[in-house]
């Protein structure tokens, strides 16, 4: 089962008890195909295999997170299932914050996919409501208007075949999220996903605190960054963002940004990765007790998020 699983708490609620009358729990794999992809499914690596990020993975080094889902192209002809659910309800309730999980959990006591689900449901009871006292300093809403896509001319939303002409329905989003928990106090995740953006790029981009002493303010005057950026698609990769001297014999410490970069395709010497409903197609027809599988979303997951 993938989303929509319902339009509300109430009507997944109801599916998962229709569903629940001829299935036991068990025996449902709902998916979340961002789940399966192989740079989403790193991340537990990147994370908890590397004492580097282990040790320093919380409100005392980390900044700001951003996640990034944009789109380079319109609905596609899908205006009746597209308005009426929206760019809120197509990306951010489901992969967003799936990715927002993972990157913001703490460690699980192994690998399963109960414990991993356990530690995202732990995130989702942590998140600061978004309610109508603070929607308008949270969030915002947009929708594409006609223009230019790659050279050629493209309808705005309103323009599409089959639109409501006074649909205030949104195709692109961003939300400030706030995760009151010890790990996470004071850190904003900042999610945001649209359709018919310049370009399409899906990354987590991890910004950490600069140091408290700048000993380098002869050649600048404020420290830039380090960032860390996960890229989910396209050009799959990890990259750090970091300051190094320029090599020369002038006294100055000159500094440059530089990047340390990983690319599976050279890395790994894999010109192609497997789709994501691939893997999690595979794993579903191939699964056994006690098999290490893709996280997935459980019903309670599902009904939190």
């Amino acid at each position: 089962m993938e989303k929509p699983l319902g339009t509300s708490l109430e009507t997944s609620r109801e599916i998962n008890d229709q569903v629940g009358e001829f299935f036991e729990e068990c025996q449902v794999y709902r998916i979340d195909h961002y789940l399966g992809k192989e740079t989403v499914l790193n991340l537990l690596a990147l994370r908890f295999a590397n004492s580097l990020f282990v040790n320093n993975w919380d409100c005392r080094t980390i900044d700001h997170v951003e996640i990034t889902v944009a789109e380079e192209v319109g609905i596609e002809g899908r205006w009746g299932y597209f308005d009426q659910a929206g760019q809120m309800r197509d990306m951010i309730q489901n992969h967003l914050l799936q990715i927002l999980c993972m990157i913001a959990m703490s460690p699980p006591s192994d690998l399963s996919a109960d414990s991993i689900r356990d530690e995202k449901v732990k995130v989702l009871k942590s998140l600061r409501r978004i309610d109508r006292s603070n929607v308008r300093e949270k969030t915002v809403r947009g929708q594409y208007t006609a223009g230019f896509a790659q050279g050629k001319k493209v309808p705005g939303y309103l323009e599409e075949e089959g639109a409501n002409k006074t649909s205030n329905t949104e195709t692109f989003v961003a939300i400030r999220v706030d995760i009151d928990n010890w790990r996470w106090a004071g850190v904003p995740f900042y999610l945001r996903t649209g359709k018919r953006l310049p370009t399409k790029c899906s990354e987590v981009v991890v910004y950490f605190k600069t140091p408290e002493l700048n000993l380098f303010k002869e050649t600048w005057q404020e420290l830039p960054q380090n960032k860390l950026t996960i890229r989910l698609q396209p050009d799959e990769g990890v990259d750090i963002q970091v300051l190094n001297k320029v090599p020369g014999l002038d006294h100055k410490h000159n500094l440059q940004i530089t990047k340390l970069d990983l690319s599976y395709s050279e890395t790994f010497n894999q010109t192609h990765l497997a789709d994501a409903y691939e893997r999690l197609l595979l794993e579903d027809h191939a699964w056994h007790p006690g098999a290490v599988r893709s996280p997935r979303r459980s019903r309670r997951g599902v009904e939190m998020g």
